[in-house]
């Protein structure tokens, strides 16, 4: 056995190290419904030290307000899962690694959970950069169906915050 995790999940870390590395970028990754599957796929791969800087596993919201200084405001208005606070994640772990890029990753993994509003499935993505408009943040929700068991929504959710740190 080479590595832990599925195989098209450490491909995609192998390619965001392989890419990010001759640019010198760092990486930082901000994580609450993946629990750090995002980061232990990245730390799969050798050469990663070069590259990925820290993660934050905020999984309460007691955690995104401390150690991603997100506003309880914004987790009151908007819900833990929204475009708001993954934006206040991604903001935070950037401001707070130091790191060159910084994804952040909050759902709805399921079985429970879900809401009409935000269903099993449901996950909210968001990259900062260094240097650009702290108003510039990319960020987007996607539903990968309540249809799915946690596992495939996880994995699913990691594969596309690797791919937001993709160069």
């Amino acid at each position: 056995m080479n590595y832990l995790l599925p195989e098209e999940l450490t491909d995609s870390a192998r390619d965001v190290i392989e890419q990010n590395s001759p640019l010198k970028r760092t990486i930082c990754v901000a994580e609450s419904c993946t629990g750090g599957l995002v980061s232990a796929a990245l730390t799969e791969i050798t050469g990663s030290s070069d590259v990925f800087q820290r993660s934050y596993i905020t999984y309460s919201n007691a955690a995104k307000q401390e150690d991603l200084k997100v506003s309880r405001d914004i987790i009151d208005t908007f819900g833990a899962v929204s475009i708001a606070v993954a934006w206040a994640m991604a903001r935070g772990a950037l401001e707070q690694s130091g790191a060159d890029v910084a994804v952040a990753i909050t759902g709805v993994a399921g079985p429970g959970g879900g809401t009409e509003k935000k269903p099993v499935g449901t996950v909210v993505f968001a990259c900062a950069k260094k240097g650009e408009d702290p108003e510039q943040v990319v960020a987007e929700l996607k539903q990968f169906g309540s249809d799915k068991n946690r596992a495939e929504i996880r994995l699913q959710a990691a594969l596309c915050a690797l791919d937001l740190l993709l160069p």
